[in-house]
């Protein structure tokens, strides 16, 4: 990695590591209890996601005098995901919902929501999934938008949005029905006319609060509207939507290194034949890490080799995890087989870093494309 390679001290502000420390401590006091729970549903923890953004976890991205930093953001989202890797995933959809108030034109909603979001006192989501499909030719927007006096009538399902709940809010997109481009907005989940339904048991992470979201001709006010056109927007925004999920990754292959060396002592005599070993997997880590933290120094770079670099890195990311997670299976043998066994957990989540928008098979189709 030549001049990417360096360490978390160099990388990272000071005001990162206070920010990060008090993230670590409320993800092992008050995070690592529920865990289990938010794998299987029963749990969604928004008092805790609230404590996070207490301290600052969900707001020190926000652009300061025109840059932006994501660094800190990431960090912290690598703590959250050494704990609970779905409470990592609702910390994206999180920081994401600040990314888009931060960054929107819009100055009368930036001022009403931007530190309502950014403390954790509005919890929501990001339901860009559908959008960034499209806009590489993968899927059809699911939403439409007809103009009316003082905003839009929007119709259309969704069916995957995350970390929702009665009081939450989400970004997405409408097409327009005049072919006059589209519109990115905040959905209010409290309006009457959005219909939240809850999904079919997943693989992992029931508990982060995904539903399927009907809009039943919803009226969007001016007032909600993040971006008209959304093109531009989209384009200024997408490369902190992708590197904000390294933080997820980096949390899991933290983990799975962790399970390895726990299971060193009484099966590192045999551990020793496989051909993956926690060091191979602190190496990746640390390589990871440094290029991530040289590209959220800079989230909005143009030029398309930076955008390449972005890409690359989350193909990357997603397939590390994928890797250490299986590695850290078989180190554990039959005792990871375990329901009780945190390893197959891992794995589990792990998956969900491969396939969550962009999935890798799309990674690899932007990189085609570019």
């Amino acid at each position: 990695m030549g001049s990417l390679a360096l360490s978390r001290v160099e990388v990272l502000d000071q005001p990162a590591p206070s920010i990060a420390g008090e993230v670590t401590r409320i993800a092992r006091e008050q995070l690592a209890p529920l865990a289990a729970g938010i794998d299987d549903g029963s749990v969604y923890p928004a008092e805790v996601l609230r404590a996070f953004g207490a301290v600052g976890a969900w707001g020190s991205h926000v652009p300061s005098d025109g840059p932006a930093d994501l660094r800190c953001a990431i960090e912290s989202m690598a703590v959250i995901g050494e704990v609970c890797g779905a409470t990592a995933f609702m910390a994206w959809c999180q920081n994401t919902l600040v990314w888009y108030a931060a960054n929107s034109t819009n100055l009368k909603l930036a001022r009403r929501f931007g530190d309502a979001f950014s403390t954790g006192r509005v919890l929501g989501g990001t339901g860009l999934s559908n959008p960034m499909k499209s806009f590489f030719g993968i899927e059809k927007l699911k939403l439409k938008g007809r103009k009316v006096e003082g905003g839009y009538i929007v119709r259309g399902a969704l069916p995957w949005v995350s970390n929702l709940g009665p009081d939450h809010f989400f970004g997405t997109i409408f097409e327009r029905e005049d072919d006059q481009g589209t519109v990115m907005f905040l959905a209010d989940c409290s309006d009457p006319a959005i219909t939240l339904t809850p999904c079919k048991p997943f693989l992992a992470m029931d508990g982060t609060g995904t539903y399927g979201v009907q809009f039943r001709d919803v009226f969007v006010p001016d007032e909600l509207i993040l971006a008209d056109p959304a093109a531009p927007f989209v384009k200024k925004i997408r490369a902190g939507f992708i590197l904000l999920q390294a933080g997820m990754a980096l949390g899991v292959i933290r983990d799975c290194i962790n399970i390895m060396d726990e299971v060193d002592g009484p099966l590192g005599h045999i551990n020793r034949y496989l051909p993956q070993q926690p060091v191979h997997f602190r190496d990746l880590a640390a390589e990871l890490e440094a290029e991530t933290m040289v590209l959220a120094r800079d989230p909005y770079n143009e030029e398309e080799t930076y955008w390449r670099k972005v890409i690359a890195l989350r193909l990357r990311a997603g397939e590390a995890s994928v890797a250490a997670a299986h590695a850290a299976m078989l180190h554990c043998g039959a005792r990871g087989y375990l329901k009780s066994h945190r390893a197959q957990r891992r794995l589990r989540e792990a998956y969900f870093v491969a396939i969550v928008t962009p999935a890798t098979k799309q990674l690899r189709r932007m990189l085609a494309d570019s």
